[in-house]
């Protein structure tokens, strides 16, 4: 937004703030933190206009819960078949400082990355865990090493909010300051949002009576702002734009599976000529794959088409990519099948047994299947048969076939992998 559609905006919401304080006494603080989630200046003056005409708080106070209903019900419609935060989640933790240096440059460049960076999901939680607002987010708290020397680390909390939060400045607040008390150093705090509203950027919070005033500012960044800088998506080297280029396709495709289906693919096509390491193709592959998710007859039509790519670039990347897709559906079936065991009552216990059984065959038989999808790339990379190697990968234990599947790029000859198998089953 231009300085002069800033200056617009905050003219329109000075005019209906004064009106609204020169009308009435008493005007509780809700209002006004609803007021601030609109970014939009003729939004603002149908409120103007509807306050002049009614004069009335509390039918003022029901015209605007409606509109931010509105608002939230778009987004929840817009995004209830898709997953963004799972694939985000990953995203952060594959690409942290590719993230910092494409979003926030200038933190970028004063963060010595050579020294690394911890995740402190743990210490995240212990400060959110009874939070009483919004939580349907990303959020990381990232402790990084800064060149200048004057400290010796800084805080990192990144929040990533895919759909509107009505308190979201709020909750930013409240985390930044409990974070304060908790490590008495500076946290510095940022916000990717993801949403498909022009209207709601909120970047601060603030309070004040009397002469006291509280004001924290952060910044934020908007992913729809790039809708209309394609070209500079396209011809950047940093495997994040891939990522943004995928959330906003989503986005525009969410009732659409053929038209996602296209744009999946030259997502894809784009992502084979920008040079990155296989480890980002395959990393970026399985973000585009998992955000754009279409329904079944879509995905076969998918794998086809992305399988003619594949020789016609001659990049072999999915049977690499495949295990990912083995690794994550032997996660999900594990994870299906302890939910079946936690929901049984402990009085019944021929249930429990009934169902641990059921749970035990549901893991046996994700194992299975991992050891099938790994024989099969096996027996490609090396020309051989399939059905030894699965014998062989039967032996293993579920971990370490994926242990196996992690190191089979290295790998280069059909003995080294055999011997590799034997020491694990002695």
């Amino acid at each position: 937004m231009s300085n002069k559609n800033k200056d617009y905006l905050t003219g329109i919401y000075e005019i209906l703030i004064n009106l609204l304080s020169s009308s009435f006494e008493s005007i509780p603080e809700e209002i006004f933190e609803n007021i601030k989630t609109i970014n939009d200046p003729n939004i603002l003056k149908e409120l103007v206009n509807h306050l002049i005409e009614h004069n009335d708080l509390n039918d003022f106070s029901e015209f605007l819960e409606r509109f931010i209903k509105e608002e939230e019900e778009d987004e929840k419609s817009e995004s209830e078949r898709d997953d963004y935060d799972s694939p985000w989640k990953e995203a952060l933790e594959k690409f942290f400082p590719q993230c910092i240096q494409f979003f926030f440059p200038e933190a970028y460049e004063d963060i010595d990355w050579s020294k690394g960076f911890e995740f402190l999901d743990k210490e995240l939680h212990q400060i959110t865990k009874d939070a009483k607002i919004g939580r349907k987010c990303v959020d990381k708290l990232l402790k990084v090493w800064l060149k200048n020397g004057d400290e010796a680390h800084a805080l990192i909390h990144l929040d990533v909010q895919n759909q509107h939060e009505k308190y979201f400045s709020k909750r930013m607040y409240i985390y930044n300051y409990r974070l304060f008390d908790r490590y008495e150093t500076f946290v510095a705090s940022f916000a990717i949002l993801g949403d498909t509203s022009k209207k709601w950027n909120p970047e601060t919070f603030e309070q004040e009576r009397w002469d006291c005033k509280m004001k924290f500012q952060f910044p934020v960044v908007k992913l729809s702002k790039y809708e209309d800088d394609w070209e500079y998506l396209e011809n950047n080297d940093n495997p994040f734009a891939v990522v943004v280029m995928a959330h906003i396709k989503t986005k525009a495709t969410a009732k659409d599976d053929e038209k996602r289906l296209q744009e999946k693919l030259y997502i894809i096509k784009h992502l084979y000529k920008k040079g990155f390491t296989e480890k980002d193709i395959i990393n970026l592959l399985n973000f585009i794959d998992w955000i754009m998710h279409t329904s079944e007859d879509y995905d076969k039509l998918f794998w086809q088409e992305l399988e003619k790519l594949e020789k016609e670039e001659k990049m072999p990347y999915v049977t690499s990519w495949e295990r990912l897709g083995y690794k994550r559906g032997y996660d999900e079936a594990s994870q299906e099948a302890a939910k079946q065991v936690a929901e049984v009552s402990n009085a019944a216990a021929k249930q429990v047994a009934e169902v641990s059984n059921a749970a035990a065959k549901q893991v046996a038989k994700a194992k299975q299947t991992t050891a099938a999808l790994l024989a099969k790339q096996i027996a490609k990379k090396f020309n051989t048969n399939e059905s030894p190697q699965i014998n062989l990968l039967c032996q293993l234990n579920q971990d370490d076939i994926l242990e196996l599947g992690e190191n089979i790029i290295i790998m280069n000859t059909l003995g080294e992998i055999h011997n590799w198998i034997n020491q694990k089953i002695k």
